[in-house]
């Protein structure tokens, strides 16, 4: 089996190097267009790669890039994949429609990914989460190779097999409110859930109303269904301890700000927002949250955590 992990920055390089650990023998190339992270992978042993340098074709490639570019990268990939080879994404949001238009639904797969990361320099990332290293993982389409997928995740893993809708919104829940409101204050998750409960309260739960109405009856993470959980009124007190090994991480979409990037919020809370569109459920506080990261993109709103007034 050979395969790939195209996007090889924090998140994609700890998912590659912890498969490894377990399966040394595995035939994995990392690939990202950081020319010096391709350098300092390979001092290590790995096999790195720029884009245009990949040649043949892969039984897996696992997609760990930003989702700005999804339809571009579909369409670069599809050479590289196999015709009965499987994409995961282990992007955040809802990526496989729009991949699943280029490549087909039945080679599309959605995993996401239980740990944060951060690449502090070439060659050498950071875990920002404490704990076991746990996945979700579903198909978008028939599933054949659900599988054999988890026959390779679960040395380096503890694996879950579920229903992908419902493995998505359980993580947009924690995504579309954590990861939004620290990217326009740039306080960590733990911080958040101490300073700001009601805030991230209303984002979470319009997220659950979204999830609701697309069909989800469970939304699990760590054991705990978290759509009862949060939906009780003793969800304020849960919060920080739900938080609790995740507490240091800050938003992947902070640096993109702080760089004077654009980032992927329209993809994580923004998605909820369209799909709640989709569905009749209102989003306000979502889309208010969405606006801000926009305004903070344009100029037009500080990166501070007095901006959360505002929502």
């Amino acid at each position: 089996m050979r395969i790939c992990i195209y996007g090889a920055g924090a998140m994609g390089t700890s998912l590659g190097a912890q498969l490894l650990r377990k399966s040394p023998d595995l035939p994995c190339d990392f690939v990202t267009r950081n020319a010096a992270h391709v350098e300092a992978l390979k001092t290590k042993g790995y096999s790195a790669l720029l884009p245009e340098e990949m040649k043949g074709e892969y039984d897996v490639i696992f997609l760990a890039t930003k989702q700005r570019e999804n339809g571009a990268i579909a369409r670069f990939l599809a050479p590289f994949l196999k015709i009965d080879g499987a994409l995961v994404t282990v992007q955040n949001g809802l990526p496989e429609e729009g991949l699943a238009s280029v490549l087909g639904q039945d080679r599309i797969y959605g995993c996401a990914l239980g740990w944060g990361a951060e690449l502090v320099a070439p060659g050498k990332i950071r875990l920002t989460s404490e704990g076991e290293l746990h996945l979700a993982l579903g198909a978008y389409g028939k599933g054949d190779k659900l599988q054999e997928l988890e026959k390779l995740l679960s040395p380096a893993f503890t694996v879950t097999v579920g229903d992908l809708a419902e493995i998505r919104y359980s993580k947009l829940v924690v995504n579309a409110a954590f990861s939004t409101l620290s990217a326009i204050s740039s306080l960590t998750f733990g911080e958040l859930a101490k300073k700001h409960k009601k805030l991230v309260l209303a984002l979470m739960r319009e997220t659950i109303s979204v999830a609701k109405a697309s069909g989800c009856k469970r939304l699990v993470q760590n054991g705990h269904d978290i759509l009862k959980l949060f939906s009780s009124p003793f969800a304020g007190l849960l919060l920080p301890i739900a938080m609790k090994k995740h507490k240091d991480i800050r938003s992947g979409m902070l640096k993109d700000l702080e760089a004077g990037r654009r980032c992927d919020v329209d993809f994580v809370a923004g998605a909820v927002v369209k799909a709640g569109g989709k569905l009749g459920v209102e989003t306000p506080m979502l889309s208010a949250a969405v606006a801000l990261v926009h305004d903070i993109e344009n100029g037009l709103a500080e990166l501070s955590p007095e901006s959360l007034e505002l929502l």
